[in-house]
């Protein structure tokens, strides 16, 4: 069954599959790491207990979210190998050195730290173990830095040359590929919606234990209340800038890759003359290269993408048909992040208005509104990446090498069954995982939250609770008591 099936179409649906699993967690990971830092760095200068609680709580979080983006995003190296071997050798020369250096520096120093971050701050002492947790939050940044800067040269490959014999992309700039002409663009909007994603997180989070306190008539915790403060504080400053951003990114992609920006909008039709309007909705056709049942403004197109209502916008009209991204995932895509952008600008404004009224923990339309949004980063960052990545086909590298020439020559049945595999297995596995961490967030933090030093006083073993950690724990019992 599989056999009838197209083996590049199911290569790039097991790389999307895997791909999409695997951000979802660095998404998260990126503004945990740094949110960490700020806890601990709040707790060092204040000693104030509640600063701790949350730091306690949301680094058991942190460390499952980690482990299960490492994990996840080891698959994808494998199929360069497999799946992408014609890219993997093309491309090879100019992308191998920052892939290699993402796990050199980045990534060594992430997993280098992090056992101090988790475990060493009665070890190490309080200095060391923050300049830990730093070294983590700086590692995961510097981590996106590396893939994001491969990503974009990928959208718009520059400082290279192409060996006319083997027809090998070879370096000839390493700086002007790392800092190709969509990648500062890409880096900030892309780690601005990384940090969004973690404000709604642990603001949805934070919201959902002061429902539960208000519902029980309990006071919350400072914890809990500190918690929420925080996230809106984030969502309410770095929301509006996200939209900055994303708007200076679209206009860099109009200048770098127009026919996804085309895609976006639903511009199938050329405005020479300007007045190119902003389609709200509507439905593409890509048949015959309409979209139906519009619903746009006038003039707002040409008046965001070219700053004046005049701004001539070309449409896919001028765009050879093979040249063309598919139409319908590339526009709906691009409106459910920016609808999700939009949303996250209201809960951080309506936030404001209830931290100036006082009543921002005595709002509960507000906290249910944080609850339904707590997805809400990670719907947009995946909607977002999808509207970048399909919206640059037919090209892996874009103008120079189609997607259908960076196939490996493998049979579809291969393939397919490979997908398989990787759904049931991530799905059980990462399933459990997810299943665990949002047990985890459904208890709300404690005053003296528990540390891993409090159940066991010892290293892990794999092998389970073993005679020795059954003495030590009967020794700390004992000593509490």
């Amino acid at each position: 069954m599989l056999g009838s099936f197209d083996a590049v179409l199911l290569a790039r649906l097991q790389f999307a599959f895997t791909v999409s699993f695997h951000f979802l967690f660095p998404a998260f990971t990126i503004g945990l790491a740094s949110y960490l830092a700020v806890l601990n760095g709040l707790w060092l200068y204040t000693k104030k207990q509640h600063y701790l609680d949350l730091f306690r709580y949301w680094i058991k979080i942190f460390a499952l979210a980690f482990a299960m983006g490492v994990v996840s995003g080891i698959v994808m190296s494998y199929q360069f190998g497999t799946n992408w071997s014609v890219f993997a050798d093309r491309a090879g020369p100019v992308i191998g050195a920052p892939m290699a250096y993402e796990v050199l520096s980045a990534f060594f120093l992430e997993a280098g730290f992090l056992g101090i971050m988790l475990f060493g701050r009665d070890r190490v002492g309080s200095t060391l173990h923050m300049v830990a947790c730093l070294a983590v939050a700086f590692g995961t940044f510097f981590s996106a830095f590396w893939i994001l800067s491969v990503n974009s040269w990928m959208q718009t490959p520059a400082g290279f040359s192409i060996d006319p014999e083997t027809n090998q992309f070879m370096p000839e700039d390493f700086w002007q590929i790392v800092f190709n002409p969509s990648f500062p663009y890409r880096l900030a909007h892309t780690v601005t919606a990384a940090y969004l994603t973690t404000a709604f997180i642990v603001g949805g989070v934070g919201a959902w234990h002061l429902l539960r306190y208000k519902r029980r008539g309990d006071k919350p915790s400072q914890a809990t209340k500190t918690m929420f403060s925080m996230a809106m504080w984030m969502a309410t400053i770095v929301a509006p800038v996200q939209i900055f951003l994303g708007d200076a990114h679209g206009l860099n992609t109009m200048e770098h890759q127009p026919q996804k920006v085309m895609a976006m909008e639903g511009h199938f039709e050329s405005h020479p003359e300007g007045w190119a309007p902003l389609y709200l909705f509507g439905i593409p056709n890509e048949e015959t290269q309409t979209l139906d049942y519009a619903v746009g403004i006038p003039g707002l197109s040409s008046l965001i993408l070219g700053h004046s209502f005049d701004a001539p916008i070309m449409g896919l009209d001028s765009i050879p048909d093979d040249e063309q991204p598919p139409v319908a995932i590339v526009f709906w895509s691009f409106r459910i992040m920016v609808a999700l952008g939009f949303a996250m600008l209201g809960v951080g404004m309506w936030s404001l208005w209830a931290r100036y009224r006082k009543r921002l923990y005595e709002a509960p339309w507000l906290h249910r509104a944080a609850v339904l949004m707590t997805p809400s980063g990670l719907v947009a960052v995946l909607a977002g990446w999808v509207t970048t990545e399909v919206g640059r086909q037919p090209y892996t590298v874009y103008g120079l090498l189609r997607t259908s020439d960076s196939a490996a020559p493998l049979e579809a049945a291969a393939v397919g069954a490979t997908l398989v595999a990787f759904i049931v297995i991530y799905t059980a596995v990462f399933g459990a995982g997810t299943y665990y961490i949002l047990r985890l967030m459904g208890h709300p933090p404690h005053t003296a939250e528990a540390r891993y030093k409090d159940v066991v006083d010892g290293p892990t073993r794999t092998a389970g609770i073993t005679p020795a950690t059954e003495e030590l724990m009967r020794r700390h019992t004992k000593e509490e008591e």
